[in-house]
């Protein structure tokens, strides 16, 4: 992911009132895996990196918003899920840590 738009989600994601204080380094820290994970997808398969990025940032945006859209939200992570298909072999730390932004999502109630 383009650090610019890495650290544009963590600002959202500090002050989102969605996100317990108590996740929000976690939240991150997963974004942060997220993205070395998808600099590594993108050397061999960078429309499929797009996609991901371009989910990710959805997810998150929809994640952080003031007033969050139940609908909206849980189109954000399918898409998400979606985009990581067919790289779970070649990428299986992807694809989990896909999965464990999506968990950490309902977790918190989000």
């Amino acid at each position: 992911m383009l650090s610019h738009t890495l650290e544009k989600i963590e600002k959202k994601i500090k002050t989102s009132p969605n996100i317990p204080d108590l996740n929000k380094a976690e939240y991150i820290a997963l974004l942060k895996t997220l993205n070395d994970e998808i600099n590594e997808l993108q050397k061999n398969q960078k429309e499929k990196a797009e996609s991901i990025k371009g989910f990710t940032k959805i997810s998150a945006h929809e994640a952080t918003r003031t007033e969050i859209n139940p609908n909206l939200i849980k189109i954000s992570i399918e898409g998400l899920l979606s985009s990581v298909k067919g790289v779970e072999a070649s990428y299986p730390r992807l694809t989990q840590t896909v999965n464990e932004i999506c968990a950490f999502l309902s977790k918190i109630g989000i």
